[in-house]
């Protein structure tokens, strides 16, 4: 069975600290930005999202992406 794989879209996820919890780990809360173009740079996505949160109170502290692909039988 051949499966052709057709990309959609993606998102790209933005994770940033907002202080602690009670038993002093961190509170780390998460930000998706969706429809994102599925052949966009991953270096010009970082790159973004530490211009994002350079204007931020918050530390950012991991980013993620996220592809949407859809399998087709051919």
């Amino acid at each position: 069975m051949a499966v052709t794989e057709n990309r959609l879209n993606s998102a790209l996820v933005l994770k940033y600290q907002v202080g602690t919890k009670p038993d002093g780990s961190p509170d780390i809360r998460q930000k998706t930005l969706n429809n994102i173009k599925p052949d966009a740079d991953h270096g010009a996505l970082y790159e973004v999202a530490v211009a994002l949160f350079s204007l931020s109170a918050h530390g950012l502290t991991g980013v993620l992406v996220r592809d949407m692909t859809e399998l087709i039988e051919e």
